[in-house]
């Protein structure tokens, strides 16, 4: 048997384990036939709103275990874009959720809610309104650095979509007059964290081309599409069509996609 760390499949959550509160049908099962395969799975999600408990406490409710170790999401990445260049204590405005509070905590800066700032992290979350887009593009427009956790425009729920977090950067970006810069899918901070995690070889599995396939692209992996998220034929509304060429992997949902990936990427005894 090979001493090589096995390939990791990189599995986005929204759209592919769940939709809202809801378990998508056959998820659980399709992680354990990975898993059951010798295949690493680890979840790597564009939702920044979540703090890694709950997303783990979540996965468990759906009947998936995992530790951290297992979880990547774009608010580890917007606190590592700016880990980089800002020394530790630096105060950043959260236009945000919790996710993207913990994470900056962990890297040592200091998340606040008004001015003065550093820098400004834009995420998904509900509680965003006028107030938080007056101070957020007041910051901007000061000289603050503008971060995007990501640009999705919509975040899948049951029947539907919401306004995602490209959706709140764009009204940000329209206050300030300046654009983001981008951490999560597919940007080279979290193509940064999933290569130093887990390795060289894998496959992205995910419902948004422009943000799952993109992320395959960057790291040189396969792309496994499922349509239980955003993207499907007929375009949905607000969602993505199937991309041209037809990406390797492309099936209904998780548990129809994951014998068809085990077979192909699981290592040999």
């Amino acid at each position: 048997m090979s001493d090589e760390a096995p390939p990791v499949v990189c599995c986005d959550l929204d759209g592919v384990l769940w939709r809202g509160d809801e378990a998508i049908a056959g998820a659980a099962d399709g992680v354990a036939v990975l898993r059951d395969a010798g295949l690493r799975v680890g979840f790597v999600s564009n939702n920044s709103s979540h703090r890694v408990g709950d997303v783990l406490a979540k996965l468990d409710r759906m009947g998936v275990p995992a530790t951290d170790a297992d979880v990547i999401t774009s608010a580890h990445a917007a606190a590592s874009l700016l880990a980089a260049t800002f020394a530790r204590g630096v105060r950043v405005l959260v236009c945000a959720g919790p996710g993207v509070v913990e994470a900056l905590q962990a890297v040592g800066l200091t998340p606040v809610s008004e001015l003065p700032a550093d820098a400004v992290v834009v995420g998904f979350h509900r509680g965003f309104d006028f107030a938080e887009l007056d101070v957020a593009s007041r910051a901007v427009r000061g000289g603050a650095r503008f971060v995007a956790t990501n640009l999705d425009a919509t975040y899948p729920v049951p029947g539907g979509m919401l306004p995602g977090s490209g959706a709140i950067a764009a009204a940000v970006a329209t206050a300030s007059g300046r654009s983001p810069e981008v951490a999560g899918k597919p940007a080279p901070a979290i193509v940064a964290l999933v290569r130093a995690r887990w390795g060289a070889a894998g496959a992205v599995v995910g419902d948004r081309p422009s943000s799952d396939g993109a992320l395959a692209a960057a790291l040189g992996w396969p792309f496994a599409l499922v349509l239980s998220g955003v993207a499907g034929s007929p375009t949905p509304p607000g969602g993505e069509p199937i991309p041209e060429p037809t990406p390797p992997f492309v099936e209904a949902d998780l548990g129809r996609l994951a014998p068809r990936l085990a077979a192909a990427l699981a290592p040999s005894a």
